[in-house]
Protein backbone atom coordinates (compact mmCIF):
# COMPACT_ATOMS: atom_id res chain seq x y z
CA UNK A 1 0.00 0.00 0.00
CA UNK A 2 2.04 2.84 -1.66
CA UNK A 3 1.88 6.42 0.38
CA UNK A 4 -0.50 5.14 3.04
CA UNK A 5 1.29 5.90 6.41
CA UNK A 6 -0.46 5.41 10.19
CA UNK A 7 -1.89 8.47 11.27
CA UNK A 8 -2.31 9.54 7.99
CA UNK A 9 -6.27 11.20 7.64
CA UNK A 10 -8.39 10.12 4.43
CA UNK A 11 -11.51 11.56 2.94
CA UNK A 12 -13.98 8.93 1.73
CA UNK A 13 -16.23 9.16 -1.05
CA UNK A 14 -18.59 6.81 -2.04
CA UNK A 15 -20.32 6.55 -5.28
CA UNK A 16 -23.23 5.05 -7.13
CA UNK A 17 -22.38 2.90 -10.16
CA UNK A 18 -23.62 6.02 -12.58
CA UNK A 19 -21.05 7.98 -11.44
CA UNK A 20 -22.52 10.17 -9.03
CA UNK A 21 -21.14 10.91 -5.57
CA UNK A 22 -23.38 9.61 -3.06
CA UNK A 23 -21.77 10.73 0.17
CA UNK A 24 -18.50 12.08 1.55
CA UNK A 25 -16.64 11.35 5.34
CA UNK A 26 -14.16 14.37 5.69
CA UNK A 27 -12.32 11.72 7.91
CA UNK A 28 -10.78 8.41 8.06
CA UNK A 29 -7.65 8.34 9.78
CA UNK A 30 -5.35 5.13 9.26
CA UNK A 31 -5.08 2.96 12.01
CA UNK A 32 -3.69 -0.39 10.82
CA UNK A 33 -2.21 -1.45 6.88
CA UNK A 34 -2.44 -5.02 5.95
CA UNK A 35 -1.95 -7.03 3.27
CA UNK A 36 -5.32 -7.02 1.87
CA UNK A 37 -6.95 -4.33 3.74
CA UNK A 38 -6.29 -0.95 5.45
CA UNK A 39 -8.02 -0.42 9.16
CA UNK A 40 -9.51 3.29 9.64
CA UNK A 41 -11.13 5.41 12.66
CA UNK A 42 -12.79 8.43 13.36
CA UNK A 43 -15.35 9.98 15.50
CA UNK A 44 -18.04 12.94 15.04
CA UNK A 45 -16.98 12.87 11.35
CA UNK A 46 -19.07 15.45 9.38
CA UNK A 47 -20.98 13.34 6.45
CA UNK A 48 -21.87 15.32 3.73
CA UNK A 49 -24.96 13.71 1.66
CA UNK A 50 -25.10 13.80 -2.12
CA UNK A 51 -28.06 16.51 -1.71
CA UNK A 52 -25.75 18.81 -0.07
CA UNK A 53 -27.16 17.76 3.41
CA UNK A 54 -24.59 17.98 6.42
CA UNK A 55 -25.04 15.59 9.51
CA UNK A 56 -22.05 14.69 11.98
CA UNK A 57 -21.46 10.74 12.93
CA UNK A 58 -22.51 10.02 16.27
CA UNK A 59 -20.57 7.59 18.00
CA UNK A 60 -16.90 6.49 17.19
CA UNK A 61 -16.41 4.00 14.24
CA UNK A 62 -13.31 1.68 12.89
CA UNK A 63 -13.92 0.97 9.33
CA UNK A 64 -12.48 -2.15 6.86
CA UNK A 65 -11.42 -1.13 3.47
CA UNK A 66 -10.32 -4.17 1.76
CA UNK A 67 -8.29 -4.13 -1.39
CA UNK A 68 -10.20 -7.08 -2.84
CA UNK A 69 -13.22 -8.25 -1.73
CA UNK A 70 -16.72 -6.60 -2.54
CA UNK A 71 -18.09 -5.09 0.71
CA UNK A 72 -16.49 -2.87 3.31
CA UNK A 73 -17.34 -3.11 7.17
CA UNK A 74 -17.76 -0.35 9.55
CA UNK A 75 -17.78 -1.15 13.19
CA UNK A 76 -19.47 1.49 15.04
CA UNK A 77 -19.11 2.20 18.80
CA UNK A 78 -22.20 2.31 20.90
CA UNK A 79 -23.02 2.56 24.17
CA UNK A 80 -24.97 -0.72 24.02
CA UNK A 81 -22.19 -2.44 22.06
CA UNK A 82 -20.45 -3.05 18.76
CA UNK A 83 -22.91 -3.05 15.63
CA UNK A 84 -21.36 -3.38 12.47
CA UNK A 85 -22.52 -1.66 9.05
CA UNK A 86 -21.32 -3.17 6.19
CA UNK A 87 -21.47 -2.16 3.29
CA UNK A 88 -21.50 -4.36 -0.35
CA UNK A 89 -19.67 -1.92 -2.36
CA UNK A 90 -16.21 -2.78 -4.92
CA UNK A 91 -13.07 -2.73 -3.13
CA UNK A 92 -11.85 0.37 -2.63
CA UNK A 93 -9.11 2.73 -4.70
CA UNK A 94 -6.90 6.07 -3.52
CA UNK A 95 -6.45 8.65 -5.02
CA UNK A 96 -5.12 11.92 -3.53
CA UNK A 97 -6.07 11.12 0.32
CA UNK A 98 -9.45 9.95 -0.62
CA UNK A 99 -10.55 6.44 -0.78
CA UNK A 100 -13.25 5.72 -3.13
CA UNK A 101 -15.59 3.29 -4.03
CA UNK A 102 -19.04 2.18 -5.78
CA UNK A 103 -21.66 1.34 -3.06
CA UNK A 104 -24.20 -1.27 -4.46
CA UNK A 105 -27.21 -0.93 -1.89
CA UNK A 106 -26.95 -4.09 -0.28
CA UNK A 107 -26.25 -3.66 3.23
CA UNK A 108 -25.41 -5.91 6.10
CA UNK A 109 -26.43 -4.54 9.43
CA UNK A 110 -24.84 -6.85 12.57
CA UNK A 111 -26.25 -5.84 15.79
CA UNK A 112 -24.70 -5.67 19.27
CA UNK A 113 -26.26 -9.00 19.95
CA UNK A 114 -25.01 -11.09 17.28
CA UNK A 115 -28.73 -10.79 14.87
CA UNK A 116 -28.00 -9.78 11.03
CA UNK A 117 -30.27 -8.35 8.88
CA UNK A 118 -29.86 -7.72 4.86
CA UNK A 119 -30.98 -4.07 4.15
CA UNK A 120 -32.06 -2.08 1.11
CA UNK A 121 -33.04 -5.32 -1.52
CA UNK A 122 -35.58 -3.41 -3.42
CA UNK A 123 -33.30 -0.21 -3.21
CA UNK A 124 -30.65 -2.85 -4.85
CA UNK A 125 -33.38 -4.19 -7.44
CA UNK A 126 -34.30 -0.43 -8.68
CA UNK A 127 -30.78 0.50 -9.69
CA UNK A 128 -30.56 -3.07 -11.06
CA UNK A 129 -33.03 -1.95 -13.00
CA UNK A 130 -32.52 1.48 -13.67
CA UNK A 131 -28.45 1.55 -14.29
CA UNK A 132 -28.79 -1.96 -16.21
CA UNK A 133 -26.11 -3.74 -13.59
CA UNK A 134 -24.80 -6.49 -15.97
CA UNK A 135 -25.30 -10.32 -15.21
CA UNK A 136 -21.48 -10.07 -14.07
CA UNK A 137 -21.98 -7.29 -11.45
CA UNK A 138 -25.11 -8.75 -10.47
CA UNK A 139 -23.01 -12.14 -9.68
CA UNK A 140 -20.06 -10.24 -7.88
CA UNK A 141 -22.56 -8.03 -5.81
CA UNK A 142 -24.49 -10.89 -4.38
CA UNK A 143 -20.77 -13.25 -4.30
CA UNK A 144 -19.90 -10.16 -1.68
CA UNK A 145 -22.64 -10.25 0.01
CA UNK A 146 -22.43 -14.14 0.34
CA UNK A 147 -18.67 -14.03 1.24
CA UNK A 148 -19.36 -11.40 4.09
CA UNK A 149 -21.87 -13.49 6.00
CA UNK A 150 -19.72 -16.12 5.84
CA UNK A 151 -17.24 -14.18 6.98
CA UNK A 152 -19.01 -12.65 9.78
CA UNK A 153 -20.12 -16.08 10.54
CA UNK A 154 -17.17 -18.07 10.67
CA UNK A 155 -15.96 -15.19 13.31
CA UNK A 156 -13.39 -13.30 11.40
CA UNK A 157 -11.03 -10.84 13.29
CA UNK A 158 -13.02 -7.78 11.74
CA UNK A 159 -16.06 -8.56 14.02
CA UNK A 160 -14.11 -8.75 16.88
CA UNK A 161 -15.46 -6.60 19.38
CA UNK A 162 -12.45 -6.28 21.40
CA UNK A 163 -9.87 -6.21 18.57
CA UNK A 164 -12.51 -2.38 17.55
CA UNK A 165 -12.59 -1.40 21.22
CA UNK A 166 -8.26 -1.79 20.84
CA UNK A 167 -8.21 0.08 17.17
CA UNK A 168 -10.54 2.99 18.90
CA UNK A 169 -8.16 3.56 21.55
CA UNK A 170 -5.45 3.91 19.05
CA UNK A 171 -7.13 6.32 16.90
CA UNK A 172 -7.66 8.26 20.18
CA UNK A 173 -3.93 8.23 20.66
CA UNK A 174 -3.31 9.40 17.43
CA UNK A 175 -5.59 12.66 17.44
CA UNK A 176 -4.61 13.03 21.19
CA UNK A 177 -0.89 13.52 20.29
Amino acid sequence: MENVNIGQNFQIQCYKHNGKIHRCWSEAVVLDIKKDYIVFGNKRTLVIESDGRTRKTREPAVMYFFKNKWFNIIAQLKKEGVSYYCNIATPYIIEEDTIKYIDYDLDLRIFPNGEYKILDKMEYKYHKKIMNYSDRLDRAIRNGLDELIKSYLRGSLVFDEQLNLEYNKKYERLMSG
